[in-house]
């Protein structure tokens, strides 16, 4: 069973441990079975490739690796460092995300 994250698709995010501490990104993908996801311009991979239609010249690409959540804290609108996330009813009674820092809501 996967549990609820606290990540989702289209989130800004801060690396907070591993080689590509300190980089930011739009988190481009989720999965929730590996509690894992893909963040636009970090943990960059090489990957060899074959000639193909795509790629008719092959060689090696770079290309983003899932990196764990664990490892990825959002950026707080206001402030731009990391931050936790809450959930609270806005004034329309709808459940919201907002940043435990500055309590700004999160879109």
């Amino acid at each position: 069973m996967a549990r609820k994250m606290h990540i989702k698709k289209g989130d800004t995010v801060i690396v907070i441990a591993g080689e590509s501490k300190g980089s930011e990104g739009r988190v481009l993908s989720v999965n929730y079975e590996k509690q894992t996801a893909i963040v636009e311009g970090v943990n960059l991979v090489s990957k060899h490739t074959k000639p193909n239609s795509k790629n008719p010249q092959g060689g090696i690409i770079k290309k983003e690796a899932p990196i764990h959540v664990s490892n990825l804290m959002h950026k707080d609108p206001a402030t731009g460092k990391p931050t936790r996330i809450g959930r609270k009813l806005n004034d329309k009674n709808k459940r919201v995300r907002y940043a435990k820092k500055s309590g700004e809501e999160i879109k």
